[in-house]
């Protein structure tokens, strides 16, 4: 009997890793790019394994021509960080500019969301999500990971003010919210 229990439980545990890996995967086809990785800095160094990282990624925003944001994550090193089984941490800085004339493709609500990052096997989300601050019309971006059962208190902002680009006056992100 304790054979047969001891089978299921393999069983059972295989199924939710292989699911919640499927999920992973599937969820990170959600978000409209990959961000292109700049460089990555070893921190920590691991005899046999991969080292633990800090690694610094650009992504343009995919509704807002001209804005691109840098953001950096630590990642995971050792043979669990390898394997993609190690949670990574919920530190993560960021910083948006303008790189060229902003232009709004389409409308948006506040706090839609720019990118999405599975941090962890199971229940972990890094997201980056923009909004517009009427009065000085200025983009701002939030970048923050968030935990199923406990959530995560850290997060980082950056703001784009909405300048001329050239000879083109700027916009106003008024005009593409949504209401």
């Amino acid at each position: 009997m304790l054979a047969f229990r001891k089978t299921v439980l393999k069983l059972v545990s295989t199924f939710i890793i292989a699911t919640s890996i499927g999920l992973s995967i599937l969820g990170g086809a959600a978000h409209a790019q990959d961000p292109d990785l700049i460089f990555k800095k070893s921190t920590v160094w691991k005899f046999l394994s991969p080292d633990h990282k800090l690694a610094t990624y650009a992504l343009d925003d995919p509704q807002v021509s001209g804005v691109a944001c840098h953001f950096t994550v630590p990642e995971k090193g050792g043979f669990a960080g390898w394997l993609g089984l190690e949670e990574e941490t919920s530190d993560i800085s960021l910083a948006c500019r303008q790189v060229g004339p902003i232009k709004f493709n389409s409308k948006f609500e506040q706090g839609d969301e720019v990118y999405r990052e599975s941090r962890s096997l199971f229940f972990k989300k890094m997201r980056i999500v923009r909004g517009c601050d009427v009065k000085r019309n200025v983009l701002v971006y939030l970048v923050y990971s968030d935990k199923l059962v406990e959530g995560s208190p850290k997060n980082s902002t950056s703001t784009v003010p909405i300048m001329p680009w050239g000879d083109q006056l700027p916009e106003k992100c008024a005009e593409y919210l949504e209401e």
